[in-house]
Formats: structure tokens, sequence, C-alpha cells
């Protein structure tokens, strides 16, 4: 399947470009995740998702929106706020069968010192000659959904993503790539799949291999050329389930399974053909106003300095309020230091107009 996708793309695009790579993480940045409360629950909304983090997670709960227009955003920072993660979306229904949206994701690292010309001609360190620079990876997401009357209805969703990666002057690339999905509700059961890069995502670089030609020959690096990097596709499967306890509290309990096909991934289940990856999640609600979060993933083994062997995983919470048609989202990932990633604080909020209901 691997060679198919990439004969197929290397046919599709120029010969301009002379190099063709799958490596293992490619567009990393559009597996982070947005949206504050699937963040705290671990990222197992694939089934139950229905906001306009949809456009994101499955492009099918856009059909479970049921204000006229919505619009989402999200900020959250990493790495002690040196990076930043944002989100935009808007949605709106076409008719009473079918929804659309556009979402926005950047990721990026700003004001990064270039030092190139931190020496002038004299030899001299003259700091007013560094320059600032950012490295920013967009991605650009039209999503559509619509219900099939079959099987007692089921919602099925798509997405087409344009992706542009930029490294200041230096490098930059363009791609293009699909996402499939669908839901199904039957009873207090939900379930969702999520079919990403279904023809494989790509990544066109061009490098401007001029700016930096002198110091890689100096320090002995292999100048960067052209090439084409391919998103594999990936699937993540999810089911959920609602319980209730008396007339205001609620429950919702939910698992996704992530799978990719790219040989094996540090995860709990894994071979040489695919790569299976659990999350978990709880939401504990109070009259869908009050929102309790808690999420377990990135679940791996990890090896110490003694060379011995213990499983690492990141626990998520998140809280929530709704109040008519605002709501305010916030989650913390790795709160108790579980993971070799460090914690992060993200915040969402989503406002209906014209609520239908």
């Amino acid at each position: 399947m691997r060679r198919i996708f990439l004969l197929l793309f290397f046919c599709y695009t120029t010969v301009s470009f002379g190099q063709v790579s799958a490596p293992k993480y490619s567009n990393e940045f559009l597996s982070i995740g947005v949206g504050a409360r699937a963040l705290g629950m671990a990222n197992s909304v694939t089934a139950n998702v229905a906001d306009g983090t949809s456009a994101h997670w499955n492009p099918a709960g856009l059909l479970k929106i049921h204000d006229k227009y919505e619009v989402t955003l999200m900020h959250s920072e990493y790495f002690a706020g040196i990076a930043n993660y944002d989100f935009l979306s808007f949605a709106m229904p076409i008719d009473t069968l079918s929804h659309l949206a556009f979402s926005v994701i950047r990721f990026g690292i700003d004001d990064i010192p270039d030092t190139r010309f931190l020496y002038d001609a004299n030899g001299t360190i003259n700091y007013d000659n560094i320059r600032f620079f950012s490295a920013a990876d967009y991605a650009f997401i039209f999503s559509y959904a619509r219900i099939l009357p079959i099987l007692g209805g089921i919602n099925i969703g798509g997405n087409f993503k344009v992706v542009h990666r930029t490294v200041g002057d230096f490098a930059n690339a363009w791609g293009f790539g699909l996402d499939v999905s669908a839901q199904k509700s039957m009873g207090k059961w939900e379930f969702g799949l999520m079919l990403r890069d279904i023809t494989g995502t790509f990544n066109a670089w061009s490098h401007n291999s001029d700016l930096v030609e002198d110091v890689y020959a100096l320090t002995g690096n292999v100048i960067p050329v052209s090439s084409i990097e391919v998103t594999l596709p990936r699937m993540i499967f999810g089911m959920s389930r609602n319980f209730e306890f008396g007339k205001k509290i609620g429950l919702l309990a939910s698992a996704d399974l992530e799978v990719t096909f790219d040989g094996k991934r540090n995860v709990l289940l894994k071979t040489d053909f695919a790569s299976v990856s659990p999350v978990i999640g709880v939401e504990l609600d109070y009259s869908q106003i009050a929102f309790l979060r808690l999420g377990a993933g990135k679940f791996q083994q990890v090896q110490d300095f003694n060379n011995e062997q213990h499983t690492s995983w990141q626990p998520n919470f998140g809280l929530g309020v709704k109040i008519k048609a605002l709501r305010v989202d916030y989650a913390m990932t790795d709160f108790s230091d579980q993971a070799e990633a460090l914690y992060s604080h993200v915040f969402s909020i989503a406002v209906g107009l014209n609520d239908q209901e």
C-alpha cells in the first residue's frame, strides 16, 4: 500500500522535486488535537464530537450542531510558551441534511534568532545584526457532512486539507490531503470512524539553499534539496456511551483506537504492519451546564538510564461551562507529569449564533 501511494504522488507531482519520502512522523502538528473538551478527554471524541472541532476530529459530527452558526476558537501553549497552537472554525448548515465548515490551524514558534550575521566584517559581535524568523505549520480545512438515509440514518463527513509549512525564508512546503468519516448513534451508544489522509497527504518542499549553503558547508551538514514528504493514512475508531444518574447528573464514557500503518511505533500494540494506540476519557456533567473531564492516553514503554522498562502515560484533566449558546472549556494535559512531555494549558471558546432550538 505504501509503495502505491508513493508511486501515485511521484507521478502526480513535477519532476523538479528529486526525492520522495514517507517518514513515520509527518505533519504531526495535525495529531496534537484541537479543543479543550477533546484534550481534557485525551482525544477520545471520535464517536461523540458534536461542535466546531468536529472539522478536525470527525467532520460527520458537524451534523449535531444545533445553532445556525457556530464559531470556535482555541489557544494553547507548549514548551513553556515557546510554541503556540491556535484553531479557528466556522460551521453552518446548508440545509436540513448537510453542514459545512471552514477551519484554520496554526502551530508556530516565533521570534527565532537568526545569528548568521552576528559577526560583522571586522569579526566583532554585533547583536544589532540578529534577525528573527518564524517556523510555522498551517492547515486550511474545508469540511462537509451529510445524513445518509441508510442503516436507520448514518452521518458521514469529509475534509479537504491544504497544508502550508514555512521555516522563515529558508524553506516552505505546500500540500493537500483528504479525510473521510462517519458517526452512528444506537440508543445510548455512539460509534465513530475517522480515516485520515486516505490518499496520502503530501508536502512538496522547496528550499532556498543559497541562504544556508555557506553555514552548512562549514558545519559539514548536507545542503537540503527540494523534496516530497508523504503522510501515510491512519484510522481512528471510537465508541462512547451515555449514563444518567437522576435527572441532572450525566456521564459520558468514551474510548478511541488509533491505527497507524507505518510500521512499529512505541505504543501498547504494535506489529510490522500496524500500530494501535488506545485512549480513554470520561465527561461528567451537571444539567449539561457544568462539566468535569478526565482522560488517559499516550501509553508508551520507556527505558531509563538503568535499562529498566516502565510504562508512561499521559493523564489529562478538563473543566467546562455552557451558558445558553456560549461554551468555555479548559484543559490541562499531563497534569501529574506521568509522561515525558511537559504539561500544557488549553483554552477554547465556542459561540452559537441564531440558535435554532
